[in-house]
């Protein structure tokens, strides 16, 4: 027999992408077998198996809204979360025109939302500057709401690129006073931190916290104005409807989420600090962004001068560490991020890191040594390691 070299062993991989597709929870497994052993039915039919997944779709609405504060018909879900977000702009703005076209939105709000937004008012979106920490200042914000003609403010609940929280409770109490609804998008923040009471409307993304993807979630109060556009369908706002499973492992996941989330916190909240500190130390030339403590636990981004996005993601990537480059929602095409301009950062040489619940000591460790080797090999190339 002729023996055979041995395989070498396989590379250690280390996911620190986790913004808008985490690694799913033990949770959302088990609730995804489950679900599709015991409600494959279509839930509106009226036979048992039909009834048993209007249950369990049912439940699933409850659950999310318990989490929340919501009642249980508020909320809805989607096939994905941009589609909420399409769906909340497209169908509350154009309801509310006869008291005024314009939508009021942060600078940094994410591209699904100011795409919304330029294509259901196109020229009449007044965007409200951040300052340079990404946070949206809460006067100019009041200042721009209560003008007139405006039919929609929208703000984040925080910023899923660099991690600073917004001052939703502020801006919240000028969008009442202005009597325009805010739709906050928390499709960064649930599951992470509490979101609270400060909106009229509401968007998430389950894929964040280790849900399924495939789903969204969007939460509208009653009293909001709004239609939903499209053709008749029993679900008008997503003629359809979504996988029962899905949502229901999406409920799942979002209570095991939430239940972990105060232990997560602090030990997420530490590592993120650990990395601030030693990448400032470790490389030349880095800036660090975002508000160093009133921000999520998980989300870090720093910029690299000299250094091109694309190049620093390969050379990482090649290392064993998948992070993100680029804007958190355009990061596909690799374009400069929207957020950074706004806060008048370094656009290039940017990397993102979304922790997740199975990140390690010992994997921010190893990031840490193998960082600024891998920023010096691509200036190295560039010809800017002088």
């Amino acid at each position: 027999m002729t023996p055979t070299t041995p395989s070498p062993p396989a590379a250690v991989r280390t996911f620190l992408d986790a913004g808008g597709a985490a690694p799913l929870l033990p949770e959302t497994l088990e609730a995804l077998r489950a679900a599709r052993l015991e409600a494959w039915s279509g839930p509106r039919r009226l036979h048992s198996e039909g009834r048993r997944a209007g249950l369990l779709l049912g439940a699933a609405r409850e659950t999310v809204a318990a989490a929340v504060g919501a009642r249980t018909e508020e909320v809805r879900f989607a096939p994905s979360h941009t589609a909420a977000i399409h769906a909340a702009v497209g169908g509350i703005a154009p309801a509310r025109r006869r008291v005024g076209r314009r939508i009021v939105a942060s600078a940094v709000e994410r591209s699904a939302l100011l795409a919304a937004a330029e294509h259901t008012a196109p020229g009449e979106v007044t965007l409200v500057p951040v300052d340079a920490r990404g946070r949206v200042d809460s006067d100019a914000f009041e200042a721009a709401v209560s003008a007139d003609g405006v039919g929609l403010a929208c703000l984040q609940h925080a910023n899923g690129e660099v991690g600073t929280l917004q001052p939703l409770d502020q801006v919240h109490t000028s969008a009442r006073a202005a009597q325009v609804p805010l739709l906050v998008d928390a499709g960064s923040s649930l599951g992470h931190v509490d979101v609270g009471p400060s909106w009229d409307v509401l968007t998430a993304d389950p894929a964040d916290w280790g849900g399924p993807d495939g789903i969204g979630i969007l939460v509208m109060r009653a009293g909001v104005r709004a239609r939903p556009v499209g053709p008749e369908d029993p679900d008008p706002w997503f003629p359809g409807g979504v996988s029962t499973a899905v949502a229901f492992a999406a409920a799942v996941s979002l209570t095991a989420a939430r239940s972990r989330q105060e232990a997560e916190d602090v030990r997420l909240r530490a590592y993120v600090a650990r990395l601030r500190d030693r990448v400032s130390a470790l490389v030349p030339d880095v800036d660090v962004v975002g508000d160093p403590t009133d921000r999520l636990p998980h989300v870090l981004t720093f910029s690299c001068l000299y250094v091109d996005g694309e190049a620093i993601l390969g050379e990482l990537d090649a290392a064993g560490f998948a992070v993100g480059s680029g804007s958190a929602c355009t990061s596909l095409t690799l374009q400069p991020s929207h957020v950074l301009a706004a806060m008048g950062a370094l656009t290039q040489g940017n990397v993102r890191l979304t922790l997740h619940p199975g990140v390690t000591e010992d994997d921010i460790d190893r990031f840490c040594a193998v960082l600024p080797g891998a920023v010096a090999r691509v200036r190295a190339r560039l010809g800017a390691d002088l």
